[in-house]
């Protein structure tokens, strides 16, 4: 699988080596798309109302429609928060979120536990703090940024 590394900005893009892609083992690359993709709003979800525009869209992947389990969705509700504020409240739910969005790692026995802590270090940028550990018992530990502006 082709990597997905996040530079210092913890912005994402592909992975060269040597002129060609670089591959890890996936599960770095796996778990960032799944955050960083949008999935579609729940009915009941508050949409964010993108500078008075109101448009509705309740965004998500086409393929969630042909799940092979249904109701499998991909990606993660994250991008809710785009015109939240920095409070609690908004911390809660991105971990809630980003749970739901590698619930698909305990259930597919990829991992034995996924931990979540959500921190905002600056007014606008919201970390999310990840620690997988595999059925083996390696662990990996990462930071994802989620920006408001």
């Amino acid at each position: 699988m082709d990597v997905l590394l996040a530079d210092v900005e913890g912005l994402f893009d592909l992975a060269l080596t040597g002129g060609d892609l670089a591959t890890d083992d996936g599960l770095r690359t796996a778990v960032a798309l799944s955050l960083l993709s949008d999935r579609r709003a729940n009915d009941d979800d508050v949409l964010p109302d993108n500078a008075g525009l109101g448009s509705g869209d309740r965004r998500g992947w086409w393929a969630d429609a042909i799940a092979e389990i249904d109701g499998d969705k991909w990606g993660s509700r994250l991008w809710l928060l785009c015109r939240e504020k920095t409070l609690d409240d908004v911390r809660r739910r991105a971990e809630t979120y980003a749970r739901e969005a590698l619930a698909w790692l305990l259930e597919d026995r990829i991992a034995s536990a996924v931990e979540i802590e959500a921190t905002t270090e600056s007014r606008d940028v919201l970390w999310l703090a990840i620690a997988i550990e595999r059925g083996d018992g390696t662990r990996i530990a990462d930071r994802y940024q989620y920006v408001w502006r």
